[in-house]
């Protein structure tokens, strides 16, 4: 049985840091070389799709989101698998075509319950692949608790122990968030590690030392950058500083989120951060369930939330609680704020969110043998059409059947 090869032409791919114009190839939902099918097995394009000259860019990846479309992955504890459902479809339509469904600060009762009903999940046209949690909490600072409900935080009191009585189980868990001055964070961090799990340090009062120590213990990531963390300051700039340190394993890569939502992070901070250490930069929404909805009170974890004005407050105070901007918008503020290239921003929110989970052979690249998962953009970065595993999962409207034709040519 012949496998049908589709080639998309008339684009410009994202490419090794590059826009180039060529044709991407696809077969049995991978990325393909057209030399190959070319002179080893005499085969031509089963299906032609011309592209309009649009981009064609890595699907993008989220690696903190809450929720979204009225669904809190914290809350919505006995319909999770139904809000998870409903959430990875609404992304497909801004282009992401995997994520990470992020859990705050809960009881351990709603982790023994929930973690077991997301499990990993590939893609396609019932919504982006599900890459495991991101579990944001519980072992974090008080003092930098944010949106989490103090009374289910936790100290590492058994260590490790501690960690697996309070999740129930790690099997479905790809990021946890913990407070590396936090007594025996250390050794779990290690122990996390070791498991494949990335850890990611934040919400949390650390000096530089305490981040440094952590990266040294396998730590790798930090949740959204200047938020729930100490401000720099120049004798001990804190969780920042890693940002620079030369106290960290030869090789080893700090990666930082941050939130490019023009409400979370000043777009001078924006570029402070990105002139720093532009290889570690990773574009996330921490988006909540406010995100598509409109102003009023919503639900977060075990708090209510309200949007007032385009940004989600703990209800009956100013403090903020999460991003509503979608991954698209968020990648075209950065940009804007920034003053970086298309490239980068595009690769902020893929290929880096990739290598940070060390799949970056599969995602966030077109490179051959990479899932053929894409988004097609315009020139503003608006999204056009994304793809999953080489299959159209969502197409914006009337504008883009007019500028894709497909060629059967069987």
């Amino acid at each position: 049985m012949t496998l049908k090869l589709t080639q998309f032409r008339n684009c410009r791919l994202l490419r090794n840091h590059q826009l180039v114009v060529d044709d991407l190839w696809v077969r049995a939902g991978k990325v393909i070389d057209p030399e190959k099918v070319f002179f080893d097995e005499k085969q031509q394009a089963h299906v032609q799709v011309d592209c309009g000259g649009a981009i064609l860019a890595p699907g993008f990846i989220d690696l903190q989101i809450n929720g979204g479309y009225g669904v809190d992955f914290s809350y919505d504890v006995d319909s999770v698998e139904a809000g998870v459902r409903k959430v990875a479809k609404g992304l497909l339509a801004h282009g992401v075509t995997s994520f990470c469904p992020t859990l705050v600060t809960s009881p351990p009762e709603t982790y023994h319950t929930v973690l077991p009903k997301i499990p990993k999940r590939a893609g396609g046209p019932h919504g982006a692949t599900i890459l495991g949690c991101h579990v944001e909490g519980p072992f974090i600072n008080t003092n930098k608790k944010g949106a989490h409900p103090p009374e289910c935080i936790k100290e590492f009191d058994q260590g490790f122990q501690t960690a697996l009585d309070v999740y129930g189980s790690l099997e479905n868990i790809s990021i946890i968030t913990l407070a590396p001055e936090k007594e025996r964070a250390s050794e779990v961090i290690r122990e996390l590690s070791n498991r494949g799990i990335t850890v990611s340090v934040g919400h949390s009062m650390a000096n530089l030392c305490d981040g440094e120590v952590a990266v040294q213990h396998g730590a790798r990531l930090i949740t959204h950058l200047f938020n729930a963390m100490l401000p720099f300051h120049h004798r001990d700039p804190g969780l920042v500083g890693l940002l620079t340190t030369d106290k960290i394993p030869p090789n080893a890569l700090v990666y930082f989120g941050i939130i490019s939502d023009g409400v979370h992070t000043h777009p001078a901070a924006l570029r402070i951060a990105y002139k720093t250490h532009p290889e570690g930069l990773i574009l996330v929404t921490d988006a909540i369930s406010a995100m598509g909805l409109n102003d009023g009170r919503h639900r977060i974890g075990q708090f209510d939330i309200e949007v007032r004005a385009g940004r989600a407050y703990v209800a009956g105070t100013d403090t903020l609680c999460g991003s509503i901007a979608p991954m698209d918008e968020c990648i075209r503020f950065f940009k804007k704020a920034s003053n970086c290239s298309i490239e980068y921003a595009l690769e902020a929110a893929s290929l880096h969110p990739a290598r940070c989970l060390g799949i970056e052979q599969q995602k966030g690249t077109l490179e051959y043998g990479a899932d053929a998962d894409f988004v097609v953009l315009d020139d503003s970065l608006t999204v056009l059409s994304t793809w999953i595993a080489g299959d159209c999962v969502y197409e914006s409207g009337s504008s883009l059947k007019s500028n894709y034709r497909t060629n059967d040519i069987i």
